[in-house]
């Protein structure tokens, strides 16, 4: 979602509402310790229990001819290169359906290319349809197509140094109630989706459907920003997301369906979102600090984010789906305080959810994971970590110690074995791996300067499974 100037005056009114609440630290582990109960993990069709670390692929600048042209073969490779698997791919309607019925085949040809290139290194893809202050009526912006825009002719002003704001627009809430509301458009969003699903429902790359980026809404008199984000998620968008499951599933009865809530759970609020009756519902939050996003550095004593994780874990406790945190990451990440930020957000994240992606694996500056020469951007070389992309079996603990620079998961296999696979990044030393109990690894070594795969089987024997792997 986010672009070079991301969000300024829409979230500094957000971080105003909320600044009581930020500024109460949370008691340590008491979030953490809500976060372990009741969310179920992400597993795969073998059952094995997932672990999805990647980072988001975005090309909102090229359009028509050029769409996608920035996301490249190389793109998904220097992903795999650096141990993730997985990727969230952004679309955008506009894109898909330039004109009322009149799908692009081009279009679907570039989506096709890049999940191409993701399975031939093996990066799991969520689909994304994407949006940003809905869609090119509004000053250019990508997403819901123009044709699809209704305002009541109501205004919009752009606004060009605080792009956020303008999702505050009473034109911009107009089009998104609409969307909601309106018969034929509500018909037309659902038969996109079915030509999207159905066209990529067979592709190896797959591994499911993100049904729309930050959804907004329309605000009544009254109301704060929060109070008309639980009505417009209850009342409208879990509507939306009951309509789009039941299209897709005409189409495509594997994959997994991620719904997100509005932007304002990213302030530590739960959402009012209802249950989605799919047996393959994932809450896809997104983990974005207002101080941070306007240009402050990370606060470890404000208690952000203990109060957004004690608020995002209830929603999947209640409803019993997995969690994916689908964006996250900080615009400037050379600040004094991001090396504790990133070591923070992902023992936060990985006490509730079953993975993340990061915002945005691209080369350049801002919110670019890689700097233009294809080196980590400062501190986010830190999300570079081993972990297990899949275990077939019971996780009973799994951590990597950075000061000694050893990865440990111990697991009990589960009846009739299965394969477990460990994801290892690049390491100056390379990797020494080891394994005790009833398993055995199709490797003990990952040369230096490369990325690993270590497959570990069960043997026969009872009790837990201990891999270790070390680095130099």
């Amino acid at each position: 979602m986010p672009k070079p100037n991301r969000r300024t005056a829409g979230l500094a009114l957000a971080a105003a509402l909320t600044l009581a609440a930020l500024t109460t630290p949370a008691t340590p582990g008491t979030a953490a310790a809500a976060a372990a109960d009741g969310i179920p993990p992400l597993t795969d069709e073998q059952g094995r229990v997932l672990t999805l670390r990647g980072w988001n692929l975005a090309d909102k600048e090229h359009r028509g001819d050029r769409a996608l042209e920035s996301i490249t073969e190389r793109s998904v490779r220097d992903l795999a290169r650096h141990g993730f698997r997985f990727a969230r791919l952004a679309v955008f309607w506009d894109d898909l359906e330039p004109d009322p019925g009149r799908y692009s085949e081009p279009y679907l040809r570039r989506i096709e290319r890049v999940l191409d290139w993701a399975a031939r290194y093996r990066v799991r893809v969520v689909i994304d349809a994407h949006q940003d202050v809905y869609g090119p009526a509004f000053n250019g912006h990508r997403g819901i197509p123009a044709w699809a825009t209704r305002t009541d002719g109501l205004p919009y002003r752009p606004h060009p140094d605080d792009w956020f704001a303008e999702y505050f627009e009473p034109a911009v809430q107009a089009a998104f109630e609409h969307l909601y509301e309106d018969a034929d458009l509500r018909r037309a969003q659902t038969r996109m989706w079915e030509v999207l699903a159905g066209r990529f429902a067979r592709h190896p790359a797959v591994f499911g459907y993100d049904l729309i980026n930050e959804p907004m809404g329309r605000m009544r008199p009254g109301e704060d920003m929060f109070t008309a984000a639980r009505r417009i998620e209850a009342t409208q968008i879990t509507p939306m997301y009951r309509r789009l499951a039941e299209a897709i599933r005409r189409v495509d009865t594997r994959h997994w369906l991620f719904v997100e809530p509005t932007p304002a759970a990213g302030e530590g609020k739960p959402t009012g979102l209802g249950r989605v009756d799919d047996p393959k519902v994932v809450y896809a939050p997104h983990f974005y600090n207002a101080a941070m996003e306007l240009g402050g550095d990370y606060d470890p004593s404000s208690g952000w984010l203990e109060n957004y994780e004690a608020a995002v874990v209830r929603y999947p406790r209640e409803q019993r789906v997995p969690v994916v945190v689908g964006e996250w990451g900080p615009m400037n990440s050379a600040q004094p305080n991001m090396p504790r930020f990133y070591e923070d957000a992902i023992a936060s994240i990985g006490r509730y959810a079953s993975g993340w992606a990061g915002w945005e694996w691209c080369y350049g500056g801002g919110y670019c994971a890689l700097t233009a020469d294809g080196r980590f951007a400062p501190n986010k070389e830190r999300t570079a970590r081993a972990y297990a992309v899949a275990v077939a079996g019971v996780v009973r603990s799994e951590t990597y110690e950075a000061g000694a620079r050893r990865y440990r998961l111990s697991y009990i296999p589960r009846r009739g074995g299965g394969e477990s696979e460990l994801s290892l990044p690049p390491r100056s030393g390379g990797w020494r791996v080891r394994v005790s109990g009833p398993g055995r690894a199709d490797t003990r070594t990952v040369p230096a300067g490369e990325a690993g795969t270590v497959r570990v089987w069960a043997v026969g024997g009872r009790g837990a499974v201990t891999v270790v792997a070390e680095e130099g």
